[in-house]
């Protein structure tokens, strides 16, 4: 593909600041349509882009500041049947099968305090990723499903409560039984609308915020 300009020329020729080229061309990155190198330039990569998951409104890295740039260091991998609270705060049938993936999510290998504790719940049908789950602390369950069995992500929702640490998870996460925290519950669903993929994540409330930007609809 094609060289194109650098940063310093861009801003000549579009009479804008640095900041804002930055930005541009970050956003363009991200889609895969091109690819950057200091002192070379910009190289457009596609005219499309990529399969890489971006919603419109943001990436979940964006809207969470959470993601795959968090290790995960798993602690436990069962096939379990949800009780009825659960069942009901994931709105799931009481009994349902799920394979948990239970992680505390550290922010490096070296990390003491934990982020945060994840328990993902998949399809039993994908109890085969076990393995591959352990050894590759760096990827998202959703991208190793999507990589082995091609099932996409369309569509995540996502819910944020404030709790407290209950008793069980205070000693891992480092932090006092009843402790403020936040929880997050999110569902991956495919592009027929199925959800083939649940997470509930404690965050302690000093490691952990939210930030999200909204922008004024013109319509």
């Amino acid at each position: 593909m094609a060289l194109r300009h650098t940063e310093l020329e861009l801003c000549e020729r579009y009479a804008t600041s640095r900041h804002t080229v930055r930005a541009a061309l970050h956003e363009l990155q991200q889609l895969g349509l091109v690819s950057r190198r200091k002192n070379v330039g910009t190289r457009v990569e596609a005219a499309a882009p990529t399969n890489q998951f971006r919603p419109s409104m943001a990436s979940v890295d964006d809207l969470v500041q959470f993601g795959s740039a968090h290790i995960r260091r798993v602690q436990e991998i069962e096939e379990t049947a949800l009780d009825g609270a659960l069942a009901s705060e994931l709105g799931c049938e009481k009994g349902a099968r799920w394979l948990r993936i239970s992680s505390l999510r550290m922010n490096g290998a070296s990390d003491r305090l934990p982020v945060g504790w994840t328990d993902v719940y998949v399809d039993p049908a994908y109890a085969d990723l076990a393995e591959l789950i352990r050894t590759s602390p760096g990827v998202l369950v959703s991208t190793l499903i999507e990589s082995r069995y091609g099932r996409r992500i369309a569509q995540i929702k996502q819910e944020i409560r404030a709790m407290t640490v209950p008793a069980h998870l205070a000693l891992a996460l480092h932090v006092e039984p009843g402790s403020p925290a936040l929880k997050i519950i999110r569902w991956y669903l495919d592009a027929a609308g199925q959800v083939f993929e649940m997470s509930v994540s404690v965050h302690p409330a000093d490691r952990f915020a939210v930030s999200m930007q909204l922008t004024r609809s013109d319509v």
